[in-house]
């Protein structure tokens, strides 16, 4: 079944009205029809409203609201994701794959070590591509909400972003090098405790990983290092693997 997002205001209590360039997609590339079933997220309260394509027009789609799922798709906590920027596309395959897993919002992290410089103009740039990624994988997927992509902050405005969030972990390669080092088990024991309802934050490097110094920073905004194991993943990984962890923690049954 084929998914969509719409305003709030385009959901009324007996019918959707699909505007934009969706109309366009569903007319000339999908091509649905009168009768066929679609389901509706508005991307605030995470329900699935199914409903009936009643006519297509050159400017609009309208259907009829058949009925609401209330039990929606989303995890039962926040996962934010700070990602230190990649180079190439690999930040929309990051977006892309962090979006089904399950992910909030996705921050990217201008760091020492990131290869990508991007100045204002290209950031800009850039965050409007990841969000159209970001949208279209909450379609795929089914999200009831699409994720924020918000523009590239610095390290530090990171940290201060994370504040009082619940949960703030650090996958570091080097985690067995610090004091208090808890290995694999500790890492364990973080998922194990995760609660719904909590807010999560993932801090992943770039692919230089990160500098002493960020690491030390890091830490004293409280967050945790944690190991994802003996073997060194590349940054692309190492936040999906992550997820995957708190997903099937938090995953209602």
């Amino acid at each position: 079944m084929y998914h969509f997002f719409v305003e709030p205001s385009q959901i009324s209590d007996r019918s959707v009205i699909i505007a934009g360039d969706d109309v366009n997609h569903i007319r000339n590339v999908i091509r649905l029809k009168p009768g066929d079933e679609i389901s509706v997220s508005n991307g605030i309260d995470g329900r699935d409203y199914r409903c009936g394509i009643e006519r297509i027009t050159d400017a609009e789609v309208v259907c009829t609201l058949r009925f609401i799922k209330e039990e929606g798709v989303e995890l039962p906590s926040k996962v934010y994701l700070f990602q230190g920027l990649p180079k190439g596309d690999k930040m929309e395959f990051i977006i892309q794959k962090m979006v089904e897993l399950g992910v909030y919002e996705i921050i990217p992290v201008a760091m020492r070590r990131c290869v990508v410089k991007l100045d204002d103009k290209r950031a800009k740039a850039k965050t409007a591509r990841w969000q159209g990624i970001s949208e279209a994988a909450a379609k795929q997927s089914r999200r009831g909400v699409v994720p924020k992509v918000r523009e590239v902050m610095s390290c530090q405005e990171a940290l201060e972003y994370i504040g009082n969030m619940d949960v703030k972990l650090v996958p570091y390669e080097m985690e067995d090098m610090l004091d208090g080092a808890a290995g694999m088990a500790g890492t364990r024991q973080m998922i194990d405790n995760l609660e719904p309802g909590q807010s999560v934050a993932i801090f992943i490097g770039p692919e230089g990983g990160f500098e002493e110094s960020e690491i030390q920073a890091a830490i004293s905004c409280g967050m945790t290092p944690i190991t994802l194991g003996r073997r060194i993943l590349r940054t692309e990984t190492a936040g999906m693997t992550v997820m995957a962890w708190i997903m099937y923690q938090l995953e209602e049954r």
